[in-house]
């Protein structure tokens, strides 16, 4: 069980990082993650971007559940990105299926590609993912 938390969290923390952009460098609007799973919508909020989650399947609405998360749809995930003078994006990420809060990192490979990346503890458990723009 624990084994499947960790999976599940790297999973939601990489589709978090992978989700954050910035309408004026063309990263704002929808996405969709590698298991089209959960949909973020990215927009700017308070001089930085946040995304927050509008759709996701009954698995990853149980998951975040069982993780102490009752209402993924609508639950703010990524906070507080800000882009560096490198081009990447680094912020804080809310992991629905563990109720904890990490950092991460994304960059834009293309107008339909974005890769997340993050770690839960330390550089310890870290993934990437590679996310497709819905709109």
């Amino acid at each position: 069980m624990h084994g499947l938390k960790l999976s599940s969290a790297l999973i939601c923390l990489s589709m978090a990082t992978a989700s954050v952009g910035a309408p004026q460098d063309g990263a704002g609007g929808i996405w969709r993650n590698p298991q089209n799973s959960v949909h973020v919508e990215v927009r700017p909020c308070a001089n930085r971007m946040c995304g927050t989650v509008i759709w996701a399947n009954e698995k990853a609405i149980a998951d975040a559940r069982r993780g102490g998360t009752p209402n993924l749809i609508g639950q703010q995930l990524f906070r507080d990105f800000t882009k560096d003078r490198n081009g990447i994006w680094r912020g804080r990420v809310f992991v629905p299926d563990i109720a904890k809060t990490f950092s991460g990192t994304i960059v834009s490979i293309d107008a339909k590609t974005l890769r997340g990346s993050g770690c839960l503890v330390g550089r310890i458990a870290c993934k990437s993912q590679d996310w497709t723009r819905v709109r």
